[in-house]
């Protein structure tokens, strides 16, 4: 007898969620099963999300965050400082740092860090554009305001070898350049990070 299995509808559906981060096969097979069968399914409106996602959602040319054609919601808020930047990993890196509350300036996402293993290097990431966005507010702020770039990346090795490149490349540049404190987890990211965490350690910067 042959071997039955899902029609292949279901099939194809559980090999698109074996393609999400941390979901295996059999949490892909639980997870389209209840989409298929579970009476609080709402697999229409599910679809219609995922297609206005890709639709309407693009990275912020400026900062690399999350944006829609129409702007920035982080750009285009003039009531930040703009002598303030914050250099994170990834988009995602921002909002933990946004509901700590203890930082009011702009970011920038790198887009990554530098990983020789992986052949990331430096052409590979947004620093070019840190770069021009540190220069941009270095000829357009006060002389008794200092323009300070605050360096948010993990502690893994991966990140601190960003971090020193960074610091290395801002050097000859009229800016302050800090990272923020320790009190974040050895080889942790930004997104384990409670927000107290990431409060005391934007606080205590140096």
């Amino acid at each position: 007898m042959a071997q039955i299995d899902y029609p292949e509808p279901i099939r194809a559906l559980i090999d698109e969620l074996k393609r999400m981060p941390s979901v295996g096969p059999r949490s892909a097979e639980r997870i389209a099963v209840w989409m298929i069968q579970h009476k609080k399914r709402n697999p229409l409106e599910l679809a219609s999300a995922l297609e206005r996602a890709e639709d309407e959602v693009i990275l912020c040319p400026t900062c690399g965050f999350f944006a829609r054609d129409g702007g920035c919601d982080i750009c285009d808020d003039h009531h930040r400082v703009p002598q303030l930047f914050c250099v994170v990993e990834q988009a995602t890196d921002v909002l933990p740092i946004e509901r700590s509350g203890a930082f009011q300036g702009y970011y920038h996402c790198l887009g990554g860090k530098l990983s020789p293993l992986d052949n990331i290097g430096p052409a590979d990431l947004k620093i070019g554009e840190l770069q021009r966005r540190v220069r941009g507010a270095i000829e357009h702020h006060d002389s008794d305001e200092t323009v300070e770039v605050i360096l948010a990346l993990s502690s893994d090795v991966e990140g601190e070898a960003t971090s020193n490149y960074l610091a290395e490349m801002l050097r000859d540049l009229d800016c302050r350049v800090t990272r923020i404190a320790q009190g974040l987890p050895a080889g942790g990211g930004l997104e384990h990070a409670d927000e107290l965490t990431l409060m005391r350690a934007l606080q205590g910067r140096r």
